[in-house]
């Protein structure tokens, strides 16, 4: 029976600070191995094996991931699919719920396998063997959740307390209970005792069936969800869910809305290796430290270093630690955290503290992406700013004017075609235009290749809010990001 796919990618960690933040949180970038972890999940969720065979993903994201989920889905090869845009997050529930409400439209018979869309699985082949065992209990109507067997008493996790201890068949088994975060002496416990799980967050199910559930365990979700979805308007390829109704929608996971109500919930214990990084000591573990217990990344190096994790997500930024033990240090061009290991899950306070100061660090990356390509500020004055612009091959910024300021635009490579009023130039490697205040201009790429230029603006106000879009081959709106 074919497999519908639903990646979850709308939310932003916070543990994982510098690198993960909200405007481009963990699941876009390369944290363990080439791929990003959106990615590697989106892999681990397609094609067709011996036992399972997927069907494009169904993806729910917000309206500023929506071009980098298709990009990143279209690098590895993928077929995006269905991309549903979430107007505001509102949690797992409505999510889930909106995801089986689309799909059992477009197929009644629909089964879903929902997962958070930054998990680490190194084994595919055993994740794939866990949900060929979870169909059994599908097909008898359950809701099936996929329980991980704990590597040691983790207080970071919640955990699936089971009614029986499973065998070594890795069947199916009811759930007794859930539980929520335990202390560390508790973690221990349940560890020792052999029928607690951890929590993945992972469930597969027929999407009636979880429709169903809704209905009966929390029919308040239903009426808004289901408008948000019927009421939902194509957009380049998406599919917008009305905010009207979607802002209504109570904002719950789905553990709490009906999981911990529900009867029908059978759990699939998996013994192989996962992770869902929620912390840089996690990252330490799965990126396979050396015989010193060192993790490098980057440009870091160690010297006589025990324990701990260094990288440097900046090529101009060296990060050298001598005699460090159990420290984790993570430099980026605009920020560096530096924290013991045993702190790994307080990385989330330093972000609390930074919004409140105001500081743009907390939640801005240095890269800002867009679907034409990304930029990044390279020097910001009281009036003026520098920036480096990389443009995609074929793609083109919005026909634009600006209020408060002008701009020289310096290629430096591939080729631009500049629109500036009604003239259209070529500007080549090493060549410069200039855009007065209030021209109605446009850069464009027409070769194959990145086009990258510097751009320098002048003004009484450079914000990325001073902008007028007239036209849009990605369908913005007005606004700093449209």
């Amino acid at each position: 029976m074919m497999i519908t796919p639903v990646l979850l990618c709308g939310g932003s960690g916070t543990r994982l600070w510098p690198l993960s933040r909200k405007s481009y949180p963990k699941q876009f970038v390369p944290l363990v191995g080439d791929e990003t972890l959106f990615q590697a999940s989106a892999r681990r969720l397609s094609g067709t094996t011996e036992t399972l065979q997927f069907s494009a993903p169904t993806v729910l994201t917000n309206s500023d991931f929506r071009f980098i989920v298709a990009e990143q889905l279209q690098a590895v090869g993928i077929d995006p699919g269905v991309i549903l845009i979430e107007p505001e997050g509102r949690n797992t529930a409505p999510a889930v719920l909106a995801a089986a409400l689309h799909c059992h439209a477009e197929d009644p018979a629909a089964v879903l396998l929902v997962a958070p869309s930054d998990h680490v699985v190194p084994d595919v082949a055993a994740f794939h063997a866990a949900v060929a065992r979870g169909m059994e209990a599908v097909a008898q109507g359950q809701l099936v959740t996929f329980g991980i067997t704990p590597a040691h008493p983790e207080t970071a996790y919640g955990y699936l307390e089971l009614a029986i201890t499973p065998d070594s068949s890795g069947s199916p088994v009811p759930l007794k209970q859930f539980v929520e975060k335990p202390d560390l002496a508790r973690a221990t416990e349940m560890l020792e005792a052999g029928n607690f799980k951890w929590n993945a967050g992972i469930f597969l199910f027929r999407a009636s069936d979880m429709i169903a559930a809704f209905r009966e365990y929390a029919p308040e979700l239903m009426a808004p969800v289901e408008e948000a979805v019927e009421t939902a308007k194509p957009d380049l390829g998406f599919l917008r869910l009305n905010p009207d109704p979607w802002g209504q929608a109570k904002d719950i996971s789905i553990d709490y809305a009906v999981m911990e109500k529900a009867t029908n919930l059978s759990v699939v214990p998996f013994d192989a290796a996962w992770s869902d990084l929620g912390g840089w000591d996690a990252v330490w573990r799965e990126s396979g430290p050396n015989a010193d217990g060192v993790v490098t990344g980057g440009a870091a190096t160690a010297i006589d270093c025990q324990n701990s994790l260094l990288r440097s997500d900046s090529d101009q930024l060296e990060l050298v630690g001598i005699g460090l033990d159990n420290i984790i240090a993570v430099a980026m061009n605009d920020a560096v955290l530096v924290a013991d290991s045993s702190r790994a899950q307080d990385v989330k306070a330093a972000v609390t503290a930074l919004k409140k100061k105001g500081a743009p660090q907390a939640t801005a990356f240095p890269k800002d992406h867009r679907p034409w390509g990304w930029f990044e500020s390279l020097v910001v004055g009281e009036r003026f700013q520098v920036k480096r612009i990389h443009v995609h091959p074929g793609a083109s910024l919005s026909l634009q004017s600006h209020f408060h300021r002008s701009e020289h635009w310096i290629v430096v490579e591939g080729t631009a075609r500049v629109t500036i009023d009604d003239q259209q130039q070529l500007v080549t490697e090493n060549q410069s235009v200039y855009i007065p205040l209030g021209a109605v201009h446009r850069m464009e790429n027409p070769g194959k290749v990145p086009m990258v230029l510097i751009e320098v603006q002048t003004g009484v106000y450079v914000g990325e809010d001073d902008i007028v879009r007239y036209e849009d081959k990605y369908a913005r709106g007005q606004g700093a990001k449209g």
